[in-house]
């Protein structure tokens, strides 16, 4: 199955021991996602949906930079036959795209780690935002810049950052058009870490093969309950979380981490 995900430009897609590798490949554009690399990330992560192979997800980028947004510019350029779109093409086209991309993040039943260096701005703060685990550099910056550009934010911002970050701090970063390092996204929430630009790669790379030898299907639980909590009453949740260990305890990591316990030591989890 491995061999059936597909590179395209600005998008490269890889399965390394477990992992899902996507790394955005636009270094002149700063990683900028287009119509194209937009589809074929969607496309990966559906795909890792029932992959019994991967493990576990790396998002990273290519060159100095994470992702500098959206290339609206590109669009627009491509578009310069002077035919405009129709009314309503913009909330046509996002329900395909960062509507679809976003929740498909926090949804997928795969721990998520991403790799800021440089830049992440728009949707590339947000692909930060909803990973499980952002290793960010210490000097990168993040940025929402809807405001500065005259447009509303999208693919999530005004839903997701109230709830990591708190109303007040959102309103500042949104609103008020604040660029903002590494060091205070991993202050705030918004990364699991911030450490020098050298030692982003190799501390994600680390941290995903260390998720992809988990126990899969206990960390997939886990993270379906935790996305889901925020909807839930006390009640209702204790409910799933009842069926989520019920569920778990019939996996054979169960039972490894079992065994593993009695003889006192490590265990060998297969991700089944």
């Amino acid at each position: 199955m491995n061999g059936s995900y597909a590179s395209v430009a600005g998008l490269d897609v890889q399965v390394d021991r477990a992992v899902l590798r996507l790394t955005l490949n636009a270094p002149d554009r700063r990683n900028a996602l287009n119509d194209g690399s937009m589809r074929a990330l969607i496309r990966a992560l559906e795909q890792a949906c029932t992959d019994e192979q991967v493990r576990a997800v790396l998002l990273s980028g290519a060159g100095q930079d994470f992702c500098s947004g959206f290339d609206i510019v590109g669009r627009n350029a491509a578009g310069a036959s002077g035919d405009k779109p129709r009314t309503g093409s913009i909330q046509r086209r996002l329900p395909t795209q960062a509507n679809r991309l976003i929740p498909l993040l926090l949804e997928l039943q795969l721990p998520v780690v991403c790799a800021v260096r440089g830049w992440a701005v728009g949707i590339g703060a947000q692909l930060a935002l909803a990973s499980d685990f952002t290793i960010a550099a210490a000097d990168a910056t993040f940025w929402y810049p809807f405001l500065a550009r005259g447009f509303t934010p999208d693919s999530g911002s005004t839903w997701l950052l109230p709830r990591v970050i708190g109303p007040a701090l959102a309103r500042r970063l949104l609103m008020l058009d604040r660029k903002f390092s590494g060091t205070e996204a991993a202050a705030w929430g918004i990364a699991h870490v911030a450490v020098p630009d050298e030692d982003v790669v190799t501390t994600a790379e680390a941290l995903a093969a260390e998720l992809a030898a988990g126990p899969t299907v206990a960390l997939g639980l886990t993270k379906a309950l935790l996305t889901a909590a925020p909807d839930h009453d006390l009640r209702r949740h204790l409910a799933e979380e009842a069926y989520a260990m019920e569920l778990s305890s019939r996996s054979p990591d169960f039972r490894e981490g079992l065994k593993a316990f009695a003889e006192r030591r490590s265990p060998d989890f297969t991700g089944r």
